[in-house]
């Protein structure tokens, strides 16, 4: 059984690849049916054979109709208007007739299993009342026999049987298609989280450098500036260096530690930095002198750890920028206040006038070369479903402000 399961289906792949060849060999057998059936006649046990003889016209017409299956395929109505047209003239004038419309009933089916449902009944209807009507009005024999019969149900049957094979070819069709489809969403949503987690660390990467690198260089400016007269100083200017670079390479080793594959050495658990360590990032700059106060209003209480980054690194890359560019004399004020269901983050400074407020596009104002502080702050805060705004204030000054929603987008609430 096996064994002609396997046959059976090497040979419907073979004839699926091959379509001409198949609708050959039907051609074939259906001029070997209609042949065999032009010499039966009806009788009381079954068809009977030797009493008659199809004519010279119902020979050529039946090999007219097989060779028309041929094109089946590529003309499908032409198909089953020009065997049904041949149907009907032997269907008229033969005496008996042969079973010439067997050809219209496969070209019908054909039909049927390459168009719509409506158009299907409709020529399904007018095959049927077209050779069955002819059959009934213009045959020899009475109207009710069970030749007229038989070609009402053939009729019938070949129109149902092509609406369903459409209709099962359709939902093979459609379910493939939502599988690629299913295929196509997971790929683009694996790329785009790929692109999300890149940018999320290219942040994280220029937060920890910008701000870190930036106290390095002002503690090292000291540090040369007071050599000579004051060691003392220089040297405690010293040990902020060292201090800022290890704080640096530990936020840089816990960052990269998110790149780890699967059986590399383990990564670093220390949370990520957030308000409740504002303390300690306050005191990195004043140590680099740079004047800062902080005035908190959140209640104390810790929020979702997608706005404590967030509201943690806006802070961090704004007082940076405060330290770049400011100037020496300037001075800054940090707020963070809950309001409602929101967390607003607010950095001033009173540096110079002449610092430009950020240009129409997403470019960072304090970095006139093309940095990308505002640049990694408004991604940030667009992350979360916030709203960021950062320009110059009236009178001096630069004003940077943060509006962090505490539920919505972070999946947390608090």
């Amino acid at each position: 059984m096996n064994r002609f399961a396997r046959g059976f289906a090497r040979t419907r792949c073979w004839f699926g690849a091959r379509p001409l060849a198949f609708d050959g060999v039907l051609a074939v057998l259906s001029l070997a049916a209609m042949v065999v059936g032009s010499f039966a006649v009806n009788g009381v046990h079954g068809p009977e054979f030797g009493t008659r003889t199809p004519a010279a016209r119902s020979v050529v017409l039946m090999v007219l109709v097989a060779a028309a299956l041929l094109y089946r395929r590529s003309h499908p109505r032409g198909v089953l208007v020009f065997t049904s047209l041949l149907s009907v003239i032997e269907l008229g004038f033969g005496d008996p007739s042969a079973p010439v419309a067997m050809s219209a009933v496969i070209a019908l089916y054909t039909v049927a299993s390459r168009t719509d449902r409506p158009t299907t009944w409709r020529v399904g209807l007018i095959t049927m009342a077209g050779l069955t009507g002819t059959a009934m009005f213009f045959g020899s024999t009475p109207w009710y026999t069970q030749e007229n019969i038989a070609i009402f149900a053939w009729t019938g049957m070949a129109s149902a049987a092509g609406d369903a094979v459409r209709s099962r070819r359709d939902f093979v069709d459609a379910i493939r298609e939502r599988a690629e489809r299913a295929e196509r969403t997971r790929e683009e949503e694996a790329r785009r989280r790929v692109a999300e987690e890149r940018l999320r660390i290219a942040r994280d990467l220029h937060d920890v450098v910008a701000h870190h690198i930036a106290l390095v260089n002002v503690q090292a400016g000291v540090a040369a500036h007071v050599m000579d007269r004051r060691p003392d100083q220089a040297k405690e200017a010293l040990a902020h260096v060292r201090e800022a670079s290890r704080s640096a390479l530990n936020e840089l080793r816990a960052t990269v530690g998110l790149l780890r594959q699967s059986g590399d050495p383990e990564a670093p658990t220390e949370p990520a930095p957030g308000l409740a360590v504002l303390d300690d990032l306050v005191t990195t700059f004043r140590q680099a002198g740079l004047p800062v106060e902080v005035a908190r209003a959140d209640e104390g209480a810790a929020p979702p750890s997608a706005v404590d980054l967030a509201a943690y690194r806006i802070i961090q890359e704004a007082l940076t920028n405060v330290r770049k560019h400011a100037g020496d004399q300037a001075r800054a004020e940090v707020s963070v206040v809950r309001v409602g269901l929101t967390l607003e983050v607010t950095v001033l400074d009173d540096g110079p006038s002449g610092r430009v407020p950020a240009p129409a596009g997403p470019r960072d104002p304090d970095a006139p070369e093309g940095g990308h502080g505002l640049i990694g702050m408004r991604e940030r805060v667009a992350a979360l479903g916030g709203r960021l705004s950062a320009g110059p204030r009236y009178g001096g000054g630069f004003r940077v402000q943060a509006i962090l929603p505490l539920t919505a987008r972070t999946g947390e609430d608090i």
